[in-house]
């Protein structure tokens, strides 16, 4: 018998849909802060961070996922991660919660979730109360050229 795992799983919005990812994976939430642009990178990357003196690039994941854009609000929240040894932001509507998800309520992801191809997803965790959260592969939200291009960002 394969032994459950519990999870302990950020939630996150992007339009009407929650997301999920593994506390262990992140870092800080902060609040929206003004971005610094950086030229010649892909329109989902909106810019660098001062993070108590660490300069960390942050994506728009709604941009990521090709999901129309939204007006950042009091809500809005930047996610910071750890993907492939680099510090990463990952914009959202809003984080809402920390829930513990057990690893074998989490299936396989369809081929499009939302929109979204499976390659960006870990799987879809059903949950208690009956609700559908969709779980991110961090490591394939970011591909290796674009962690290349953050990277140099960081020098």
């Amino acid at each position: 018998m394969a032994e459950e795992l519990e999870l302990k799983v950020i939630v996150f919005a992007l339009g009407e849909e929650e997301y999920g990812v593994e506390v262990d994976k992140v870092q800080t939430i902060e609040r929206m802060t003004p971005l610094t642009r950086v030229p010649k990178t892909p329109d989902f990357i909106k810019g660098v961070i001062n993070l108590r003196g660490v300069v960390v690039p942050v994506i728009d994941l709604r941009g990521r996922f090709q999901l129309p854009e939204a007006e950042y609000t009091d809500s809005t929240r930047i996610i910071i991660v750890q993907v492939n040894d680099i510090q990463v932001g990952l914009i959202v509507d809003s984080a809402n919660d920390v829930i513990d998800v057990s690893s074998d309520k989490i299936e396989a992801a369809p081929e499009v979730v939302g929109g979204i191809r499976a390659k960006y997803l870990r799987g879809v965790a059903k949950l208690d109360n009956g609700k559908l959260l969709i779980m991110l592969n961090l490591d394939q939200v970011l591909n290796k050229d674009e962690i290349i291009q953050l990277e140099k960002i960081e020098e």
